[in-house]
């Protein structure tokens, strides 16, 4: 089986709104909001879902956290994990100029594989493939995090070469909570 990443496109819709009604959301901060918010959007305008997954330049409009707080959106990406249908999705956001983030982004990359197809390679393969695309920007190394009870993240990101560097408190617009913050350098 080929698990590849694909740019979003609307032939891929129908698998990613099949997979937000069985109860999977691309987000782990707050998954079912995001799922509601994802069907409410590709039920409006389909196309402009699609665009919005898609915004290297930081054009979109500003983010809200989930304490409220307003900040600016970061150069970033949204890829679908694709073996013929919807496995998942990853995002990679960066800062020009720098492999820094700032205080409140968790980390350069985040995925979610739906659970029918966890346990079989799909966030391994994914991340990889994401990591020859942050070396192709330049940057110096990715950050990743995870919570410390997530051990099959963990052995994904330390399978890509990944290293702890910290077990920290997530920003206060996150709820604070205890995470595991890994290093994979490029």
């Amino acid at each position: 089986m080929t698990i590849e990443l694909v740019k979003p496109a609307l032939e891929h819709l129908p698998s990613y709104v099949d997979a937000l009604q069985r109860g999977w959301s691309p987000d782990n901060v707050q998954p079912e909001v995001t799922a509601r918010e994802h069907l409410a959007a590709i039920a409006a305008d389909p196309l402009a879902f699609i665009e919005s997954l898609d915004d290297p330049e930081a054009k979109g409009p500003a983010l809200t956290l989930p304490d409220g707080t307003t900040v600016p959106r970061l150069p970033g990406y949204r890829r679908f994990i694709w073996d013929g249908e919807v496995a998942g999705s990853i995002g990679f956001r960066w800062q020009e100029g720098t492999s820094a983030l700032p205080s409140h982004v968790l980390g350069h990359i985040g995925y979610a594989i739906v659970p029918w197809k966890r346990g079989h390679g799909y966030a391994t393969r994914a991340l990889a493939l994401m990591l020859d695309e942050a070396r192709a920007r330049g940057l110096d190394y990715v950050e990743i995090t995870a919570q410390p009870d997530n051990v099959a993240s963990h052995k994904v990101i330390l399978a890509n070469g990944g290293m702890l560097l910290e077990r920290f408190l997530e920003d206060a617009a996150y709820g604070g909570a205890e995470s595991l913050r890994f290093r994979v350098d490029l």
